[in-house]
């Protein structure tokens, strides 16, 4: 091409790629979606898969919804027989004092009031009511000191990392009028990572469902019909009827303090596909702070797990990979057991991208000894799992870790073989060594 004629097609191509480039607008990564929030993630309620993160493991302050933890214990204890719904709690100068405070969410106490766990259990979940929380409390341990052991014994066993815990209700503790929990500071507040905050949310409701009962209940009175009645409009405004509705959300727990911010976890359910998403320390364009700022930020997540995604079934149960069907066996009536996938194993993937995983067998080394599996071996022993691979871009696991269910197992039985058996193995074994030995001495002769 003559260089007049390149001079002239490069005249007319920079300014169509330029166009091209100016309507095309910006690309942006997942990591971006336009909120605007300290911390965040949302899950998959049913397996746990995390759909999106933002700095989800930083420990940031969580408010109230430590009453999550406070839920789960009440929950256990009901389940577990060590009190009752129609159990009665007798008010002290601690509930008094913080229930008169009307500044905090709260439902007036009496003082010389007794009241059902019911009765403050809904107050909590419903109206986010903070002396109701530490009564439960009190009937749960003695004390709110005692409460924080519970708690933190609670947190170990569930997995979650980087917590603390210095009350049951997520106040700062200088709202507590001098009377917070011994060995916290005057001015400590509860603090935890999204991921642990969505991982206790995810166990709340896999143990407890019932709890969705109480927390997509709008609004309710507080001792309806006696002069202490009370309305307990919930702090979730995202529930039908109110200003942020969202379709299919029942759940879960809001927070606000001046050092946590403004914070939400939420669940939401369409069809058979539910969600649980956290937001912590929203806030708007401005960098302002609000309600509407929290809920946004949850109708953003929402909208990005109901629309992108879709459960996916990558392996069915029984399936074996081509590449290793079996494991050898030793000192057994069978020298190999076929393996497979115990269970089918699904997972929510982003719809565009689920061609992109790609299952691997990871068998467990420590089930083996030199290479073999030992019987006797015991039908569906589990020998294994099974991993997917992300071939390209980000992939955020599950929020336990694992794939749930991903075991790989013994098909089959293989019964240890009988002592003349092993003893006729032996004597192969034996011979079949000093044959290989005399080999590989000629051998080293020539060499």
């Amino acid at each position: 091409m003559k260089r007049g004629m390149r001079k002239l097609v490069v005249f007319l191509l920079v300014p169509l790629l330029l166009i091209m480039s100016f309507g095309a607008g910006p690309t942006y990564a997942d990591s971006t979606m336009g909120i605007h929030v300290d911390g965040a993630i949302l899950i998959d309620a049913e397996n746990g898969k995390i759909l999106y993160a933002e700095n989800a493991d930083t420990p940031l302050g969580i408010a109230s919804m430590t009453k999550m933890m406070t839920e789960y214990l009440l929950f256990e204890a009901i389940k577990d027989g060590k009190i009752s719904w129609d159990q009665e709690y007798k008010v002290n100068d601690y509930t008094y004092a913080i229930s008169q405070d009307r500044r905090l969410s709260n439902v007036p106490l009496r003082r010389d009031g007794t009241y059902t766990i019911r009765e403050l259990y809904e107050a909590v979940a419903i109206y986010s009511a903070n002396a109701a929380t530490i009564a439960v409390a009190e009937t749960l341990a003695g004390t709110e000191t005692e409460f924080l052991k519970m708690m933190n014994a609670k947190a170990a066993e569930l997995g979650l990392v980087d917590y603390k815990f210095v009350n049951s209700t997520g106040l700062n503790n200088s709202d507590l009028q001098g009377m917070h929990p011994q060995g916290t500071g005057a001015e400590d507040e509860n603090v935890m990572p999204a991921k642990s905050v969505a991982k206790l949310a995810y166990h709340l409701l896999k143990d407890y469902p019932e709890v969705l009962e109480t927390t997509k209940i709008n609004t309710k009175y507080f001792r309806k019909g006696t002069s202490d009645a009370i309305k307990m409009d919930n702090w979730n405004f995202m529930l039908p009827g109110f200003v942020y509705a969202y379709e299919g959300i029942d759940g879960l727990k809001t927070g606000t303090t001046d050092f946590a911010g403004h914070c939400f976890t939420g669940t939401a359910k369409r069809g058979d596909k539910r969600v649980i998403s956290v937001v912590m320390k929203a806030v708007d364009s401005k960098g302002v702070g609000s309600y509407k700022a929290r809920f946004d930020a949850t109708r953003a997540l929402f909208d990005y797990g109901f629309t992108q995604f879709s459960e996916v079934e990558f392996v069915p149960a029984g399936y074996q990979f081509d590449k290793q069907k079996t494991l050898d066996v030793v000192k057994g009536k069978e020298k190999t057991v076929s393996i497979a996938v115990k269970d089918p194993i699904r997972m929510m993937v982003k719809t565009s991208e689920k061609e992109l995983y790609i299952p691997e067998l990871v068998i467990d080394e420590s089930k083996l000894k030199d290479g073999f599996l030992q019987a006797p071996i015991k039908k569906g022993a589990i020998v294994g799992h099974v991993k997917l691979v992300k071939t390209e871009g980000t992939d955020y696991g599950f929020i336990e870790g694992d794939i749930p269910g991903a075991d790989v197992v013994a098909s089959d039985a293989v019964d240890k073989a009988g002592w003349f058996s092993l003893m006729l193995a032996g004597i192969g074994d034996f011979f079949a060594g000093i044959w290989n030995g005399t080999i590989d001495f000629i051998k080293g002769l020539f060499k």
